[in-house]
């Protein structure tokens, strides 16, 4: 099974260029220029290459695939020979570059590219085309799915509109991986542009030709899909190409709702309602975009995760593994939506008509073993009835990391409302000791996410596995507070109150331990309940501005600090646990524990639950 595609080629760079050459001209088309300014030469490869033309390999490709061949041809003297390396060759994944000419040239006399094919065996070339020119690729066709065999066979495909290409550069591009894993050989000759005549019926398409709506936010950018055009070819038969923006002209019906760009950006910049619609050389085309903007948007929670106990599927706070889609619509699903809101600069999965859809990440699968817990965002955007739910479900490929293999284990868990209200965000954080039947974490591959009831309309974000780490892994940061205006109460960094008592016995089950982390002295409270610090003396601090903390906790769900003074009098403070992303530094304003006298500081006490981890406790300016 084959899985080259080329996406967008402004990513990928030259490897080399193997003919003689002008690519790195750069040539721009003036005001006053003429047609004529420009080679009209149609000619790409006719037993050899024309003037001017080079080669660039596409990066990750084997950049020797492609040679000249004296002894295969179509006609005359030569032919374009592509090697297709098999899978595993160390020289590159696939066969796949651009003839290039790097002054351009107007193409706009023909109507289509041509040329003849024939393969060592029976396959199916993924895309062929022109237009892609290592820069905008503003005009870049594409031809897929391309049958070949053993016979030579001429192949044609559409230029949309012929205008448009005055100073084109990309001549001719292609892509092509292994078939069932293997390589072959291909050959390739008279490749040229002309002038048929014969291609009829053009029908140009945005959105695969449906009228599409999609519910959005203000600040969500979209960008247009399913450009294709499709023409009666000679042989009578229906032939469709991949079209770049670069040949539309988008309207919008409501520019204060939403603008459209000549790359088919849409932003969406206002609340209401709008359509997008296009014209392809004059020619209305099938298919527009239904904007029904909601007005403002509410982001999901920023995660808090240490990104180094991060295992990604789906965020823009971390890096994500490799995901084949998130939109697998398998047999029986009638989910519609893909990973297609990008909204001030955040990528939002949108879900409508939910009943199951999958995502798959098997290329690699993913070693969750070390991780505790499987996060996911949702925010439900249909109305929610009691028993309405979500159903969401953890696949694991086994030891041979195929699906069906006979080793895969699962397990489906339900989330039921009241836990997921319409129209907010709900973050859910499942311990994967709650998936049972999930036997391994070692091979993870898929997620499905399914309907139980009722619910048919989600928005999903921040889907990752992480492990909740139990003590933190470095020390807490260094004081920088200059030593004449601290009062220090436990830190290697300064001298601390001398015969200050760490475990005072007031009848707590709080352990206390003095742990070194990174070589650092640090306080560890377990199974703690409360636990005071009983100072070797009275401490005035009223001339000091702030208590500084530094605490951690993977587990706690409630800490205070508090100041204690003679009476006793006590205040006191509030801090936020767990501290998901590490250490958390705290600078508490003395003011906050009033009416505790702050001349007359007896002792510290801290209470709440989980495991604590506690350093640098000091006053100072």
């Amino acid at each position: 099974m084959k899985n080259i595609k080329i996406n967008d080629l402004k990513k990928i760079f030259l490897l080399g260029l193997i003919l003689m050459t002008s690519v790195n001209c750069q040539r721009n088309l003036s005001d006053d220029a003429t047609l004529s300014t420009y080679s009209k030469n149609g000619q790409v490869f006719i037993d050899g290459f024309s003037s001017g033309l080079g080669y660039g390999a596409f990066g990750g490709s084997k950049y020797t695939a492609f040679s000249v061949d004296t002894q295969v041809k179509y006609a005359g003297t030569a032919s374009m020979r592509f090697d297709v390396p098999s899978v595993g060759d160390p020289g590159g994944a696939y066969a796949g570059g651009v003839f290039i000419d790097g002054s351009g040239r107007n193409l706009t006399d023909y109507d289509a590219l041509t040329f003849w094919v024939k393969g060592s065996q029976a396959a199916t070339l993924n895309e062929v085309g022109f237009g892609a020119d290592f820069g905008l690729n503003k005009y870049k066709v594409s031809y897929e799915n391309v049958p070949i065999d053993t016979n030579w066979k001429k192949i044609i495909i559409p230029i949309p509109d012929a205008s448009k290409l005055i100073q084109e550069k990309g001549m001719f591009w292609y892509s092509e991986g292994p078939e069932n894993g293997l390589g072959y050989t291909f050959w390739i000759d008279n490749v040229m542009y002309e002038k048929l005549g014969t291609i009829a019926h053009p029908q140009p398409a945005m959105m695969n030709g449906v009228d599409t709506s999609l519910q959005t936010f203000i600040g969500s950018n979209i960008t247009l899909s399913g450009l294709t055009e499709t023409f009666n070819m000679p042989s009578g038969i229906n032939q469709t190409v991949l079209v770049a923006p670069g040949y539309y002209s988008f309207t919008s019906s409501n520019t204060s709702v939403a603008t459209v760009n000549e790359l088919g950006v849409v932003s969406v910049i206002g609340s209401g309602s709008c359509t997008i619609k296009a014209t392809l050389g004059g020619q209305a085309v099938l298919g527009s975009l239904i904007i029904n903007s909601l007005g403002a948007f509410t982001p999901a929670p920023t995660p808090t995760q240490n990104a180094a106990n991060v295992i990604s599927i789906f965020s823009n706070a971390y890096t994500n593994v490799p995901v084949e889609y998130y939109n697998g619509y398998w047999g029986g699903s009638t989910t519609q939506g893909q990973a297609d809101l990008h909204i001030n600069g955040d990528d939002i999965i949108k879900y409508s008509q939910l009943n199951y859809v999958g995502i798959q990440f098997s290329q690699p699968t993913v070693d969750a073993s070390q991780m505790t817990n499987f996060h996911i965002d949702l925010k439900v955007q249909n109305f929610t009835g009691a028993g309405n739910s979500v159903k969401i479900k953890l696949v694991d490929f086994g030891a041979d990391s195929v699906y069906g293999g006979g080793n895969d284990s699962s397990y489906e868990l339900t989330v039921t409302n009241p836990a997921l209200p319409a129209g907010s965000w709900v973050s859910l954080d499942l311990p994967l000791s709650s998936f049972p039947t999930l036997t391994s974490r070692s091979h993870l591959a898929q997620i499905v996410l399914s309907s139980g009831s009722g619910i048919t309309d989600i928005l999903v974000d921040n889907i990752y596995f992480y492990t909740v780490a139990t003590a933190p892994s470095s020390a807490a940061p260094t004081p920088t507070v200059p030593a004449a205006n601290v009062i220090s109460v436990f830190s290697d960094a300064y001298t601390n109150v001398s015969g200050t008592n760490l475990n005072p016995n007031w009848g707590q089950t709080t352990v206390v331990t003095q742990v070194p982390i990174a070589g650092n002295n640090t306080l560890k409270y377990s199974g703690f309940n409360y636990q005071g610090i009983q100072l070797g003396s009275s401490q005035n601090v009223s001339g000091m501005s702030y208590l500084h903390i530094d605490y951690y906790s993977a587990d706690s769900t409630g800490l205070n600090a508090y100041l204690i003074s003679t009476g006793p009098v006590e205040k006191a403070k509030a801090l936020t646990v767990p501290t998901n992303s590490g250490w958390s530094s705290v600078e508490i304003p003395l003011s906050n524990f009033s009416p505790v006298n702050l001349s007359d500081i007896i002792q510290l006490k801290f209470d709440g639950n989980g495991t604590i981890y506690l350093d640098n406790i000091y006053f100072h300016n």
